[in-house]
């Protein structure tokens, strides 16, 4: 099927799919009343595949609609109902229309059409219609409802129903509506409300802010394969040869011609290896012994295992049915000559460096590594390695910043510890916006007095935000320099990761040339509650495990403070709490967000 459903109601949804003229519309309307005795409130959702109206010419509703009101509802006090204009290419959207069902009112709905869609659904089917069966062709077809001409495949293991028995298929439904367990629900996705309070931006406000001001840089260069990882791809690596470049053989068997009658015994008449060729052309009867990756003859089709095959005395025999074309890769199936194979935009791990070394690529363009400088701010920060003085704490920012930075391939510079001084501040950010291409600093973006980074920033630069309505990590800047970007990090370790994770990240990236990067969410089921307030999205730190009951769970590390870079150690993810939610219990499935990558 070409289009995946996923039920956005907790209620069943069963369709019935069949050809025109099969009975879908007789049989529903017998159906219905049916289930209606057996105590099920039903809906209907029916696709119509012309310009229906189901107002009445010259009523008023009908002229309101046709003068131009999108939506127009009649209501009386036995019914009401709602029209809607809403022209679409294509079919209309089914999630989207059972969204508009009040599901609180039903417990099953019949869909009529739709037959595209992977839904789950009953087929319907009279051998006099002339039709081909559907089922086959669907994995999603849970039963068929067909009448006694109909000749089924012995070894079908759908539910068979009785078309003109409308009682049978209703206990089918009825049953169905029984079992159904809807999934769970995962709460909405965070990170996608527009809403905030004041001052403070929400996360995606701010994400958004922050990328529609990055520009990918231009620059490239040519480097070897040996020097690509963690690049980003310049231009499309077009594949130069078919992969694979031969049609060959996907295991070690014996290739032949598959086609009916089989006879009972082939003459094996030679052996390819991988790296070889079998040089003449198989006729009906002849086989060869082949081993995995070898080409596949001239003359042959199929490729029976070796286990399931004897051979004696030149002559081999089968021990099992065989598919024709099975066990055959063929010639470019994974990527076609000319086609692309990477695509411009695609950082190169190991996968990425392998495929384009499969191709036979020694060298390509990728763009310039990002430059990133990073300092530290505040009279209170002391360097490591030196005497550490009274009421001071040691820089740990700058060391866990310039170690993201790396792990995303940008070049570091690093600006030491910049004292709490507006001169001091002014001279660090202008001289490091003319040598980067982002700048980064921690510390010194809070309202207290001696914090001088948005007086600076606003003196050489400009500010486009200051707070994130978020935790930790409320106090983040945003702005430019010249052509430079800067971030202001919050002077606390885990708020400073935290926001580097969720608003540096997806910069540097796009910075990088790569392109539409998104962050790895996975649900899980919590092990405890998570808080956070309304209008707030909560970062707590988190270890996710595999369950018992094959699911991912996640729990705390305990104590969440701000400054407390243990648990950051401890933790293998964010645990995300978005700003619709106040808390998520224990049970309840949650959003998290994997750094390994990073961390």
């Amino acid at each position: 099927m070409s289009t995946a459903f996923i039920n956005p109601l907790s209620i069943p949804v069963l369709g019935f799919c069949a050809y025109s003229g099969t009975g879908k519309t007789t049989l529903l309307k017998q159906l219905i009343p049916t289930l209606n005795q057996r105590g099920l409130r039903l809906a209907v959702l029916k696709h119509a595949h012309h310009n229906f109206d189901v107002d009445i010419p010259g009523k008023d509703s009908y002229e309101m609609r046709k003068a131009g009101a999108r939506q127009m509802l009649v209501a009386s006090h036995v019914r009401w109902a709602l029209m809607t204009e809403d022209a679409v290419d294509g079919d209309p959207d089914l999630i989207h229309l059972l969204q508009q069902l009040e599901q609180d009112k039903i417990d099953l709905v019949l869909v009529e059409g739709f037959k595209k869609l992977a839904l789950p659904k009953i087929e319907l089917h009279r051998e006099a219609v002339g039709k081909p069966l559907i089922f086959d062709q669907d994995p999603n077809v849970l039963a068929i409802a067909c009448c006694a001409d109909t000749q089924l495949p012995s070894d079908i293991s759908i539910a068979q129903l009785d078309i003109n028995n409308v009682a049978q298929i209703a206990d089918y439904v009825e049953q169905y509506a029984k079992n159904y367990q809807a999934k769970p629900q995962v709460r909405p996705l965070p990170l996608q409300a527009l809403s905030s309070s004041g001052a403070f931006l929400s996360v995606r406000q701010g994400l958004e802010n922050i990328l529609n001001q990055v520009t990918a840089v231009t620059d490239t260069e040519t480097v070897s394969l040996d020097d690509a990882e963690n690049r980003v791809l310049a231009a499309d690596a077009i594949s130069p040869v078919d992969v694979p470049q031969h049609t060959n053989s996907a295991m070690d068997g014996f290739a032949f011609c598959g086609a009916e009658p089989l006879p009972e015994v082939f003459e094996v008449v030679g052996e390819v290896r991988a790296g070889y060729q079998y040089q003449g052309t198989l006729q009906a009867g002849q086989a060869v012994r082949i081993m995995t990756g070898a080409p596949v003859p001239a003359g042959a089709d199929t490729v029976q295992p070796r286990e399931n095959a004897q051979e004696h005395d030149g002559l081999m025999t089968l021990d099992s049915k065989i598919k024709v074309g099975q066990n055959v890769r063929l010639a470019g199936e994974d990527i076609a000559k000319g086609a692309v194979a990477l695509a411009a935009g695609s950082r190169l791990g190991a996968a990425e460096q392998g495929l384009l070394a499969s191709l036979g690529f020694a060298e390509f363009a990728v763009t310039r590594r990002p430059v990133v400088a990073v300092f530290s701010s505040g009279d209170e920060v002391c360097q490591p390695g030196t005497e550490l003085k009274t009421n001071c704490i040691y820089d740990s920012n700058r060391y866990t910043i310039k170690s993201m930075a790396r792990r995303l391939g940008c070049e570091v510079i690093d600006l030491g510890i910049i004292e709490d001084s507006e001169a001091a501040l002014t001279a660090a950010l202008a001289g490091a916006a003319q040598r980067a291409d982002m700048v980064i600093s921690s510390g010194g973006v809070s309202v207290g007095n001696a914090d001088y980074i948005k007086k600076v920033l606003a003196a050489i630069g400009e500010i486009h935000f200051w707070r994130i309505d978020m935790r930790p990590g409320r106090p983040l800047a945003f702005g430019k320099i010249n052509d430079a970007l800067f971030f202001g990090l919050p002077g606390n370790p885990v708020a400073a990761m935290v926001a580097f994770l969720m608003f540096v990240q997806p910069a540097l990236r796009k910075l990088a040339g790569e392109q539409d990067w998104q962050p790895t969410l996975l649900p899980a089921v919590a092990d405890e509650t998570f808080r956070s307030r309304s209008g707030r999205t909560e970062f707590n730190r988190g270890i996710a495990a595999l369950g018992t009951d094959g699911k991912l769970h996640v729990s705390s590390t305990g104590a969440q403070g701000s400054g407390m870079l243990s648990s950051m150690v401890k933790a293998n993810c964010l645990v995300i709490v978005g700003e619709e939610d106040e808390r998520i219990d224990a049970g309840e499935l949650v959003y998290i967000l994997p750094f390994a990558e990073l961390l």
